[in-house]
């Protein structure tokens, strides 16, 4: 369960690499970095977006570490070097989002609780946003304040949604969920040429992750399988009934990808818009994994973060319930 090296990729010092045990057995990789000053501004844990693994976010870990935080970081059940429901490691499958609340509850007792500075931060991409989204609204999400980047909360280039998760949930339910999405297989979309990639503008981020999925082998899976794609519908349906939004008590902030082709940044927005404690910001020109995109966008992000998680600029007299306007960063 080490953490895998490349040339490209530096790891930050200090690492604890874990094997955590959720409570139905199944094994996760995790890794604590601690702060690196004597009073922390608390720990940030990093939810990874879907076929995504720790070392992808090494260098946004060096970032967080930089500003004072601790930093907390696993692989979900079906990708990383976390645990597999099925044979064929490269087959990310799951039945019901549920068994992810079972990883994120096995980091908190295990991890955050017994290692970790308070206050909790959640920094979650895509999928992990979705799953701390789904969290938060059943009252079991540990955080004080969550940043989400490019939430699952819609997919995009789909004709009729409604249509897609009907035909997953019937195909799902017939038995044959494990199997690919028609089309689907093992190769992992951090492999493929980076020209016409619908990750990053960044071709030198993109060789980077390219470099660790290749160095990962099984750890960077392929294409959903058709029953992750039914829980995945079933959660997004869920996410988007209208009072969602509202009742969500943690203050939330979301950063969307304002040329993403994976997520649908409408749906982003529109729940964004309904958060009572946070709201939404678009970064133009970014695609949809932000913290992999170039500088400038990076930057963009990170300027959003820091108004928003309580760290160094509250030293300095900065206000923590800023959140920048719609559209800006």
């Amino acid at each position: 369960m080490q953490l895998v090296d490349t040339a490209s990729n530096t790891i930050p010092d200090g690492g604890q690499v874990m094997r955590v045990t959720a409570r139905d057995g199944a094994p996760l990789r995790a890794v604590y970095w601690p702060a690196r000053r004597e009073e922390p501004l608390g720990t940030v844990c990093i939810l990874q977006g879907r076929a995504e693994f720790i070392e992808k976010y090494c260098e946004t870990a060096e970032d967080l570490l930089a500003r004072g935080f601790a930093v907390v970081a696993f692989d979900w059940r079906g990708q990383g070097r976390s645990y597999r429901a099925l044979r064929q490691p490269r087959k990310g499958h799951i039945g019901s989002f549920r068994h992810f609340h079972r990883d994120m509850q096995a980091i908190r007792e295990r991890v955050l609780e017994r290692l970790c500075p308070r206050p909790f931060f959640a920094l979650a991409h895509s999928m992990g946003g979705a799953i701390a989204l789904d969290m938060a609204r059943r009252g079991l999400a540990p955080f004080e304040r969550m940043v989400l980047c490019a939430p699952m909360l819609g997919l995009a280039r789909l004709g009729s949604p409604r249509r897609a998760s009907a035909m997953a949930r019937v195909i799902a339910g017939l038995g044959f969920g494990r199997l690919w999405i028609p089309g689907g297989g093992a190769t992992s979309q951090s492999t493929r040429p980076f020209d016409g990639n619908l990750l990053t503008s960044d071709p030198k981020r993109y060789a980077r992750n390219a470099d660790l999925a290749s160095a990962l082998g099984d750890g960077a899976i392929g294409e959903p399988t058709i029953g992750w794609v039914a829980a995945a519908f079933r959660v997004m349906a869920q996410l988007q009934e209208p009072r969602t939004a509202l009742d969500n008590r943690i203050p939330t902030l979301i950063v969307a990808a304002g040329s993403d082709a994976i997520v649908d940044t409408r749906a982003t927005e529109r729940f964004g818009q309904g958060l009572k404690g946070g709201g939404v910001i678009v970064i133009p020109g970014a695609r949809h994994e932000i913290l992999m995109e170039r500088d400038g966008i990076r930057e963009q992000f990170f300027a959003a973060f820091d108004a928003f998680i309580p760290g160094t600029h509250l030293r300095e007299g900065g206000d923590a319930q800023g959140v920048p306007q719609a559209g800006q960063a």
